[in-house]
């Protein structure tokens, strides 16, 4: 059981980079950090030529036959590579799933603010999860939810593709939609700005701030209003 542990230990942490003397192959190709090679010789003799340049041996290709590996300060790639790393994960986009909810009496002007924080929320890139919650005997005419829902999808047709169609979960009828590629695209667009203008950059981070807070409010309403459902349900 102890090995099984330290095996899956080992596993977890991904493949690991050799450095000079965990190099253990009798011969290998080594490149220089500017790139010119040196050719394929003894890891012996590689490891030589790294220490004479003050660098170290980095196998950089162990599929390759021989393993490539470059002449190169190890703590600079492995800095640079984590920097990389973490711009790389700065650039993703993160989807998240908001959620809309209404009732089958909701009438017709609270539509139009589902429809407005909806919009907000596909804008800033998110999906939109509407959810029609059912009490009593409003579960008999599903009819209505199904309406209700399709004619949200018809407002958001310009910024939205339908990913789940209007469908029964317990007491609810759900559906979800997900912002067009060009709704993505403007939000890049918009973040490479940002980036390249920390004016404009600190501009966007407050008005993002704005957003979440109206948000929030929205959202603090639908709850009060589904915990008053919950107890009468009860």
């Amino acid at each position: 059981m102890a090995m099984g542990r330290r095996m899956s230990h080992r596993d977890s942490r991904g493949p690991q980079i050799r450095v000079n003397h965990r190099i253990r192959v009798p011969e290998v190709r080594v490149v220089l950090d500017d790139g010119s090679q040196l050719g394929v010789m003894p890891t012996s003799e590689a490891l030589k030529a790294a220490e004479g340049r003050g660098l170290d041996l980095v196998e950089v290709n162990p599929k390759s036959i021989p393993p490539v590996c470059k002449i190169l300060d190890f703590g600079r790639f492995k800095y640079e590579e984590k920097k990389r790393q973490s711009e790389a994960k700065r650039k993703q986009t993160v989807v998240e799933l908001k959620e809309v909810k209404l009732r089958p009496k909701t009438d017709d002007h609270d539509l139009q603010v589902k429809v407005r924080a909806a919009r907000r929320f596909l804008e800033s890139g998110n999906k939109v999860k509407f959810t029609v919650r059912f009490r009593g005997r409003e579960i008999t005419h599903p009819q209505r939810a199904q309406m209700q829902l399709d004619w949200l999808n018809e407002q958001l047709v310009d910024l939205a593709n339908v990913e789940q169609r209007p469908q029964m979960e317990g007491r609810t009828m759900s559906a979800i939609v997900g912002p067009k590629p060009i709704v993505l695209q403007r939000l890049a667009s918009d973040r490479a700005k940002r980036e390249a203008d920390p004016n404009h950059r600190a501009e966007g981070a407050q008005d993002g701030q704005d957003d979440v807070e109206e948000e929030d409010d929205d959202d603090d309403d639908d709850d009060d209003d589904d915990g008053d459902e919950e107890e009468a349900d009860e």
